[in-house]
C-alpha cells in the first residue's frame, strides 16, 4: 500500500479485508467523521489497495459548488468505463447518454439512469472488480446520490465494493442505506504526537501542546495548524486565549457552512466563539444585543443542524474546538469587535470577565480599560492563568497612551512569557518595550530579561561586574527585588563559565550589601550559586533551619532549591524543586518547568532513583530546547550523556557528549565542558575501563585546564579516585588531590557542606588501602553526610572502594549491588 497513514491500522484492516473478497463478493462501506479527520486519505489508500490486488478504481468527489448541478458526480465517476455504454439496452443508453449531454433528449428519469449504472458496471466488473471510491458524498448532486444509492444496495453479489466518505450529520440516500460504518475518532495521543513531530519539530513546545490540545486528534489540523502559525505567528501571538490562526483550508472544512446559516443564528455562533463561557443564557442574551431583538433557543436550530454547535442542558458547546477560530476568521473585525461589546453588556456583574470583553471590543488607546486589565492580571496569577495574565499585561499596553507606563507592562508581560517558556513571544515582547520610553528602573529591568534569554558567552567575566553594578543602582532607586533578579543573573554567569574568585566575590559583596534580605530565598540562591564552596556553610546552615520551612510560594521554593542544588545537598534539593515542579506543571510555565528538571537529575542519582532520573532527562531536554535557553537544553543533554556513561552504554554517552562540546567550547561554557569529561569519565569507569576514564577526568581536578570548573570538579571525585586507583595512577592523584584540595577548601575552617564533606571519605577509602580494612573502613564509607539510604549512590561507591581491596569481605554492600 502507497497511502501512509498513522492510526489508522484497524480501519485499513477492515478495508483490505473487504477488498480481498471482491473476487467473489461485493458490498458497500460508509466512511463516517467530522471535516479533516482523515476520511479521504483513508479513501485513498483503499483505491491504492484495490489497484495492487488487480481491482479497478472508479473515483468521484462530491464539490459543494456543483451540488446543484444533475449527474456531475456520476459523469466524472464513469467516465473510465464509458467506452462499454454501447452494450446497455437502447432506453438505458439513450438515459445515460442524455443525462450526461451526449445526446439531445427530455430530462431522463433517475431510475433509469440507475438502471444503466448498474448494468453498466457489472458488466465491467466481468473484466475485473472494481472499487467505487466517493469523496466527500455528502456534496454530489441528488441525482447521483440517488443512482449511486440504488447500485451500491444491489452489489452484494457481484464484484463490485462502493465506498463513500461523508461528513456526520448529513442527511440523504446514503445515510439510508443500512450498510457498514467505518466511524472515524481522533488520532490518539501517541499518534498525534507523532504527526505533530513530523509537521512542527520547528516550532515551541508550548505551542505545539496547544496544537495537540485544539486538534483534538484531527490529522488535518495537526497538519495545517503548524502552517497557520509559521504564517501568522506575531497575530497569533497577540490574539485574545483560545484562538489560534486556521489556514483557508482548515477555515472552510470547520466554518464552512457558517455563512448559509439565517442571521440569528450566525449571531449566536459569533457571540459563542468569542464567550469562552459555554452558558445558553448568556450567549443568547448577548446575541440579543448583538441582533437588535430578543432571540430565543430556536436560533440554534441550524447552527446545530450543521453539527457546529450541540446544546447539553443549559450549556452550548461547539462540537470540535477549531469551529471557534474558523467562526471568528470567517467573520468581518466589525462584528467581531460589536459581539464583544455585547457581552461586555451583559455582563456587567462580572467585572473581571467584562474588562476582558471590552478590551477586545475596541481599536483606539483607552486608559481606563488598560489599568482595568492590569487589575484583572492579579485575579488571573490566582487562578494559576499565567498565560492569561501575559496577554492581559501585553493587551493593557496597546490600549495605555504613556510610553513610560506602556514599556513597563510590555516588560512585565515578556516575564510571564518568559516563565511559559514562550521564546519567541520574550523576544517580540522585549523589542516592542525597548521602542518605547523606559525609566531607568525599566532599563535595568529589561537588561535582567535579556540575561534571561542570553546563552552566555565569552565574555561572561566581564558582564558580571556590570551587572552587578546596575543591580547597586536598582537598589539605590528602591527597587530591591530588581536588583536581587539581577545579581543572580551575574551569580549564573560566575556558574557556568566559571568566572573566577573576583567575579565570584562582586557578586557575594553586593548580595551581602543588600540590607533587608537576609530571609530571602533568592539571596541564598545568589550566595550558593556564585560561591558554592566559601558560603556553602552559610546557606547549608540557613536550609537547615525553620526558616526554610516557611516558603510554600513556588519562586521560593526554585530558589531554594536551587541553593540547595549549587551546595550538593541532593535530599533537600529533590524535595524543595518537586514540590515546585508541581505547581508549575498546574500553570503551564514550562520554561521554568525545564530548569526546575534539570536540577534534579544528578540529584536523583545520587538518591538512587535511576529510573525517575532518566525520565526527568527526557522530559527536560524535550523541554529546555523548546522554551526559552538553549543553555539549558545543552544542560539537559549533557546529563543524560552521565546517565548514559553510568549505565555504560559507551556510544551513546560518547555521540551526547561531543554534541554538548561543541556548543560549550562555542561559548567558552566551562561547567557544560567540566560535565562531558565527567559523561565520558562514568562510562569508561562503568564498563572497566579506568585508564581511558583517568585521562578523561584529569582536567576536572587541573586548574590550568580549559575543562576546570570549580564546582563540577567535586561531582568528579568518586569517580576520578576509583579511576586512579584501578589504572594504577595513584601517586598522580595524590598530587592532584593536593593541588585542588588545598587550593580551594582545606584552608578555610572544616565545612559541614554537602559538597565538601562527601568527597572526602569517598577519597580516602578509594586510593589509600592502609585505612580500608576491618572496621575502619566501614566507618569511613559510612562516614559523614553522604551516608544512609537517601545517599544511597555515594555509599554504594564506598563499600565498592571497599570490597575492591583484598580482606573486605565483611562490606555492607555486595558488589553485585553496588552500581544497581
Amino acid at each position: 500500500m502507497t497511502t501512509q497513514l498513522h492510526g489508522r491500522d484497524d480501519e485499513l484492516c477492515t478495508l483490505r479485508e473487504m477488498i480481498g473478497r471482491l473476487p467473489g463478493t461485493g458490498g458497500v462501506l460508509t466512511v463516517l467523521g467530522e471535516p479533516g479527520i482523515g476520511k479521504t486519505t483513508l479513501l485513498r489508500a483503499a483505491v491504492a489497495a484495490a489497484e495492487e490486488s488487480g481491482a479497478v478504481a472508479l473515483e468521484t468527489t462530491g464539490v459543494e459548488a456543483e451540488a446543484r448541478v444533475p449527474f456531475a458526480g456520476l459523469h466524472q465517476l464513469l467516465r473510465p468505463v464509458m467506452a462499454g455504454v454501447g452494450r446497455l439496452p437502447a432506453p438505458q443508453r439513450t438515459a445515460l447518454q442524455s443525462a450526461f449531454g451526449v445526446v439531445d433528449g427530455p430530462v431522463p428519469e433517475v431510475s433509469m439512469v440507475a438502471f444503466a449504472v448498474l448494468n453498466l458496471l457489472t458488466e465491467a466488473a466481468e473484466d475485473a472488480p472494481l472499487l467505487l471510491a466517493l469523496d466527500d458524498a455528502q456534496w454530489l448532486d441528488a441525482p447521483t446520490q440517488e443512482a449511486l444509492a440504488f447500485v451500491a444496495r444491489r452489489v452484494s453479489r457481484d464484484p463490485i465494493l462502493v465506498v463513500a466518505a461523508l461528513h456526520k450529520g448529513h442527511a440523504g440516500p446514503f445515510a439510508s442505506l443500512g450498510a457498514a460504518d467505518l466511524d472515524l475518532a481522533g488520532l490518539d495521543d501517541s499518534t498525534a504526537r507523532h504527526v505533530l513531530a513530523q509537521e512542527a519539530g520547528d516550532l515551541s513546545l508550548p505551542v505545539r501542546e496547544r496544537i495537540l490540545r485544539e486538534a483534538r486528534g484531527n490529522p488535518l489540523a495537526l497538519v495545517e495548524l503548524p502552517v497557520a502559525w509559521r504564517d501568522q505567528r506575531e497575530a497569533a501571538q497577540q490574539a485574545a486565549p483560545g484562538f489560534l490562526p486556521l489556514t483557508a483550508r482548515l477555515e472552510r472544512a470547520f466554518a464552512g457552512r457558517a455563512a448559509e446559516l439565517p442571521a440569528d443564528s450566525r449571531d449566536v455562533l459569533l457571540v459563542a466563539a468569542v464567550d469562552h463561557a459555554d452558558d445558553l443564557s448568556e450567549i443568547l442574551a448577548a446575541a440579543s444585543v448583538l441582533a437588535g431583538r430578543t432571540l430565543t433557543v430556536e436560533a440554534l436550530d441550524a447552527a446545530v443542524a450543521a453539527r457546529l454547535l450541540r446544546v447539553e442542558g443549559l450549556r452550548l458547546l461547539f462540537h470540535h474546538p477549531l469551529v471557534r477560530s474558523a467562526v471568528q476568521m470567517s467573520e468581518t473585525l466589525t462584528r467581531r469587535l460589536s459581539a464583544n461589546a455585547a457581552l461586555a453588556e451583559v455582563l456587567a456583574d462580572e467585572p473581571y470577565r467584562r474588562t476582558w470583553h471590552l478590551a477586545q471590543s475596541i481599536i483606539g488607546p483607552d486608559d481606563a480599560i488598560a489599568d482595568e486589565l492590569v487589575a484583572n492580571r492579579a485575579i488571573s496569577l490566582r487562578r494559576g492563568g499565567t498565560a492569561m495574565a501575559a496577554w492581559e499585561l501585553e493587551r493593557s499596553a496597546q490600549l495605555t497612551s504613556d510610553h513610560a507606563k506602556r514599556g513597563r507592562r510590555l516588560l512585565l508581560a515578556c516575564e510571564h512569557a518568559f516563565g511559559l517558556g514562550r521564546a519567541d513571544q520574550v523576544e517580540r515582547l522585549l523589542r516592542a518595550a525597548e521602542r518605547s520610553g523606559l525609566t531607568m528602573l525599566d532599563r535595568a529591568r529589561l537588561e535582567w530579561l535579556r540575561e534571561l534569554s542570553d546563552n552566555g558567552g565569552p565574555d561572561d567575566a566581564l558582564r558580571v561586574p556590570q551587572l552587578c553594578e546596575t543591580a547597586r543602582e536598582s537598589a539605590a532607586e528602591g527597587d530591591v527585588q530588581l536588583a536581587l533578579r539581577l545579581l543572580l543573573s551575574a551569580a549564573l554567569r560566575c556558574w557556568w563559565a566559571d568566572a573566577g574568585p573576583d567575579a565570584r566575590a562582586v557578586v557575594v559583596s553586593a548580595v551581602e550589601s543588600l540590607e533587608g534580605t537576609e530571609n530571602d530565598p533568592r539571596r541564598l540562591a545568589i550566595l550558593a550559586v556564585a560561591e558554592p564552596v566559601l558560603r556553602g556553610r552559610v546557606v547549608h546552615d540557613w536550609l537547615s533551619g525553620t526558616a526554610s520551612a516557611a516558603y510554600a510560594d513556588v519562586e521560593g521554593l526554585r530558589m531554594l532549591g536551587m541553593a540547595a542544588h549549587a551546595i550538593g545537598d541532593p535530599v533537600r534539593a529533590v524535595g524543595l524543586l518537586s514540590r515546585a515542579e508541581l505547581t508549575l506543571r498546574e500553570q503551564g510555565r514550562l520554561g521554568l518547568l525545564s530548569h526546575t528538571l534539570i536540577l534534579q537529575i544528578g540529584h536523583l542519582l545520587c538518591t538512587g532513583d535511576w529510573e525517575r532520573a532518566a525520565t526527568v532527562s527526557e522530559e527536560a531536554h524535550r523541554t529546555a530546547g523548546e522554551s526559552t535557553r538553549a543553555i539549558w537544553s545543552n544542560g539537559a543533554l549533557v546529563l543524560e550523556a552521565v546517565i548514559r556513561g553510568l549505565r555504560g552504554e559507551v556510544d551513546e554517552a560518547l555521540g551526547l557528549a561531543a554534541a554538548v562540546a561543541t556548543t560549550a567550547h562555542r561559548g567558552r561554557l566551562v561547567h557544560l565542558l567540566a560535565c562531558v569529561q565527567l559523561a565520558k569519565g562514568a562510562a569508561f569507569v562503568a564498563t572497566g575501563r579506568h585508564a581511558m576514564a583517568y585521562d578523561e577526568l584529569c582536567s576536572l581536578f587541573d586548574p590550568d585546564s580549559p575543562n576546570y570548573h570549580q564546582r563540577a570538579s567535586f561531582d568528579g571525585v568518586l569517580l576520578f579516585a576509583e579511576a586512579a586507583v584501578h589504572s594504577g595512577h595513584e601517586e598522580q592523584a595524590r598530587g592532584c588531590s593536593r593541588t585542588w584540595r588545598g587550593s580551594r577548601w582545606s584552608r578555610r575552617p572544616r565545612s559541614c557542606t554537602p559538597i565538601c564533606s562527601t568527597p572526602v571519605p569517598y577519597w580516602r577509602t578509594s586510593r589509600m588501602p592502609s585505612i580500608c580494612s576491618g572496621p575502619r573502613s566501614r566507618r569511613t564509607c559510612h562516614a559523614g553526610r553522604w551516608s544512609g539510604p537517601s545517599w544511597s549512590w555515594p555509599t554504594g561507591r564506598g563499600c565498592a572502594a571497599v570490597a575492591g581491596w583484598p580482606s573486605r569481605a565483611r562490606c555492607c554492600v555486595p558488589p553485585g549491588q553496588l552500581w544497581s
